[in-house]
C-alpha cells in the first residue's frame, strides 16, 4: 500500500504533466480528483503546484520535499528509549 507521501508524488507527477501541456489548474484538481477521490490533494496545493512547474525548467523539478532545518515535527519517546537503552 503506497503511503501518503508516495501519494503526493504521484500526484505532484501528474500535475507537473499535465501543466507541461498547458492543462489549467482547475481542470487538473478535477481530473486527480476523480482519480484519488478523497485522497486528493487540495485546490489551493494543485495551484501552487502548477505556478512552480510553469515557473521551472522541467528537468530540474524535483517532485519530493527538500530536508528542512530546525526542531522535528515530532518525536516517538519509545524509538528514544530503545536507543539510550542499546
Amino acid at each position: 500500500m503506497a503511503t501518503s507521501n508516495d501519494l503526493l508524488i504521484k500526484q505532484r507527477s501528474v500535475i507537473e504533466f499535465l501543466a507541461a501541456e498547458g492543462c489549467s489548474a482547475a481542470n487538473i484538481h478535477a481530473r486527480i480528483k476523480t482519480v484519488y477521490g478523497e485522497m486528493c490533494i487540495s485546490d489551493c496545493a494543485v495551484r501552487k503546484w502548477v505556478r512552480v512547474f510553469k515557473g521551472e525548467d522541467p528537468r530540474e523539478t524535483i517532485l519530493r520535499d527538500r530536508k528542512r532545518s530546525g526542531r522535528p515535527f515530532r518525536h516517538r519517546s519509545w524509538l528514544i528509549k530503545r536507543k539510550l537503552t542499546a
